[in-house]
């Protein structure tokens, strides 16, 4: 069984050498996060060939995806690293303050906090661990009331419960990086913080201007991005389902409803979905995941996302190969779940604007109504198995591509498995018969297999998709 849900694993100081990679790669990674964050252009070069090297050791296609850092909504440091707040303690942020933090007030990153709050708003500090009352605001002093203490240290972010910090989703910082995106051809860039589609239009002019030919990825972590969804959508490739930040904007509680639904719109508008945010947190130090890990992770892929994701289980644990390993066993087994009668067998109620997404749509109906191994399509940018992988035909999908950019980019399509196939023939029959032969040589096939072929007559042409065929395996040497 070819596992259907893409595996996302961000890199950091575990999982930066290419002998830890190439472990990684062979349990099961399909997609790579280069957290801008952290580190100089220069690392990121260095890290983006580290990965394509491992790859190549592997025989595998791995893309990348560039995570940009967006705007830094935290306080500064304090005289020795961490304070104690107790509920009821006055405690000032202060957008003025260049010393270090005491125990009665802290320096900001985001200097606009005095603006963007009010006497009664209430603000959540460090993932909402600690939560503080405005009672004024003086000036550039933010006067707050801590209502839930804690530990509070050098750092921290900080959210208004509710949205409504007004900071841009792009910093100086972050268009410098897209640049570095376009440098080390990174398959797709994400975006912190997008409040509107027109952060991801700007996104997407800037990675065009750089040289940058990036697939665009929406962290949907603000409470204003919920009610604009559907644009912000449009306006992407694909979206993440940040369950961290935007937890702590909208409340806990809220955040399994709103991912059902993320996920939902992003596959009936063609477009594909991330799910991220402590899947798998407790194997940054413990080697198998709690059980409520595991239903976390079986029932994003129940809800249909394209791929689930790793932070700092792979970035800084102890098991970041033991984590992929666990992820897999169950992607895999919640794949399995998936009853007969779930797999789609309805067309969209859409109606079909172009000739290659028609023959995407019957090749996935002819898929799942008649006994076929596999659908193969022969493509140049990938569009055709991103239609393909909106439904599950309950079948793998294989995208067989000269383009490497291509092979990259289906790395985090659902059940869109990519293969390096070129061939100089400018004859669809021709064609057809080497993809038969190289899905065989791979074992992915067997003679008397059936399978549904995709291609365009116009061989090495984007959007020309125009033919399917269906085919046993073997039938054309008896010929």
């Amino acid at each position: 069984m070819l596992r259907r849900t893409k595996i996302v694993a961000t890199l950091g100081p575990a999982s930066s050498s290419q002998q830890v990679l190439e472990k990684m790669i062979a349990a099961g990674v399909d997609l790579v996060r280069m957290n801008f964050s952290h580190g100089t252009a220069e690392d990121h070069m260095k890290r983006a060939e580290t990965v394509r090297a491992a790859a190549k050791a592997c025989g595998r296609t791995v893309g990348i995806l560039a995570d940009l850092q967006g705007p830094k909504i935290r306080v500064r440091k304090f005289e020795n690293d961490k304070i104690v707040l107790n509920p009821g303690d006055t405690f000032i942020l202060d957008a003025d303050w260049n010393k270090l933090g005491n125990q009665e007030r802290v320096g900001l990153d985001y200097k606009d906090l005095p603006k963007d709050v009010s006497k009664g708003s209430v603000l959540l500090l460090n993932d909402g661990m600690l939560e503080f009352d405005v009672l004024e605001v003086r000036g550039l002093e933010v006067v707050c009331k801590v209502v839930r203490g804690g530990v509070l240290s050098n750092n921290k972010g900080i959210n208004r419960k509710g949205g409504g910090l007004t900071a841009p989703a792009l910093t100086d910082k972050d268009k410098e990086d897209i640049k570095t995106a376009a440098l080390i051809k990174a398959d797709y860039i994400a975006v912190s913080f997008p409040r509107s589609a027109d952060d991801m239009k700007l996104a997407r002019q800037l990675s065009h201007d750089a040289g940058g030919k990036s697939q665009l990825v929406a962290k949907i972590e603000r409470a204003e991005a919920i009610p604009v969804l559907a644009s912000i959508i449009e306006a992407s490739d694909a979206i993440m389902v940040a369950r961290g930040d935007l937890s702590v904007e909208v409340g806990d509680a809220a955040v399994p409803g709103l991912q059902k639904r993320m996920i939902r719109m992003a596959r009936q508008h063609n477009k594909l979905v991330i799910t991220a945010t402590q899947m798998m947190e407790s194997m940054i130090t413990a080697p198998i995941p709690t059980r409520a890990e595991v239903s976390d992770v079986a029932n994003a892929v129940l809800d249909g996302t394209d791929a689930v994701m790793l932070s700092a289980e792979t970035a800084v644990g102890d098991y970041p190969v033991e984590t992929i390993q666990a992820m897999v066993r169950i992607c895999m087994q919640a794949e399995r779940e998936i009853e007969d009668s779930e797999i789609d067998r309805r067309m969209p109620q859409s109606k079909f604007t172009r000739i290659d997404q028609s023959i995407a749509m019957a090749s996935l109906f002819a898929a799942s109504h008649f006994k076929v191994k596999a659908i193969v399509c022969l493509t140049q940018s990938g569009s055709t198995t991103l239609w393909m992988s909106r439904m599950n035909a309950g079948v793998p999908i294989f995208a067989l591509t000269p383009m490497e950019s291509t092979l990259s980019k289906v790395t985090l399509f659902s059940g869109v498995h990519p293969i390096f196939f070129n061939i100089d023939s400018k004859f669809p029959s021709v064609v057809l018969r080497a993809a038969e032969d190289k899905l065989v040589e791979l074992g992915l096939v067997q003679e008397g297999d059936m399978m549904v072929m995709t291609i365009g007559e116009a061989i090495g042409k984007s959007g020309h998709t125009n033919t399917m065929k269906i085919v046993r395996v073997g039938d054309h040497s008896k010929e």
